[in-house]
Formats: structure tokens, C-alpha cells, sequence
């Protein structure tokens, strides 16, 4: 019984994920982060077929779930850089050996 309440939870844990990473554009816009933080527009230049409503509305999803990490910066302009938290980089470190199939495989 303990047994099978652990498999529920890995389960739920897993499909959680690849909800995640299922949703269009999220795989990119975390590989784009994995070197440096990156202003909205250097993202949406990375991605230019990614419209800017959509990349803010991944970015809220993305930030929501402690993937992204918004960070404001007060200088002159007034500007905003999204980075990756632990959390996210990791997940990227992972994606990454999808990146090396895709390289290999396509």
C-alpha cells in the first residue's frame, strides 16, 4: 500500500513535468536563458515566431512555477532580465539531452 502511494505521488511529480514542458515555446524559452539572463525583447529575438503576448504569458507560467526568476533592475532605463532559478536550470540541464537526441536523430 506505502508502495503504491509513493508510485502516485512519482506519478503525479512526472506528469506534472511534461505538462510543463509540453506547453509550446517552453523548451526554448529555457534553453535561451541556460547561458544568461536575457531582456523580454533579446528572448523574443531569440524566438522571433513567438508572439509577445505568448512569451509573456510562458514567462508568468514559467515565473509562477519557480523556473524563471524576474528580476527588475532600477538603473536608468528601467529594465527587465528574466534568469533561470535552480530550479530551471536544472530542468535545462535535462532538456538538453533532448537537445543532443534531436542533434543526432533529426
Amino acid at each position: 500500500m506505502i508502495n503504491q502511494l509513493n508510485e502516485s505521488k512519482v506519478c503525479d511529480k512526472v506528469e506534472t513535468a511534461y505538462q510543463l514542458i509540453g506547453k509550446k515555446w517552453v523548451c526554448l524559452i529555457i534553453h535561451s536563458l541556460m547561458e544568461e539572463p536575457k531582456r523580454f525583447s533579446e528572448i523574443n529575438a531569440i524566438i522571433p515566431e513567438l508572439s509577445k503576448r505568448m512569451l509573456t504569458e510562458r514567462m508568468k507560467e514559467l515565473e509562477e512555477s519557480g523556473v524563471v526568476l524576474r528580476n527588475v533592475i532600477i538603473n536608468r532605463p528601467i529594465r527587465t532580465e528574466y534568469s533561470l532559478t535552480r530550479k530551471g536550470h536544472e530542468l535545462g540541464i535535462a532538456l538538453r539531452t533532448v537537445e543532443n537526441w534531436a542533434e543526432n536523430w533529426l
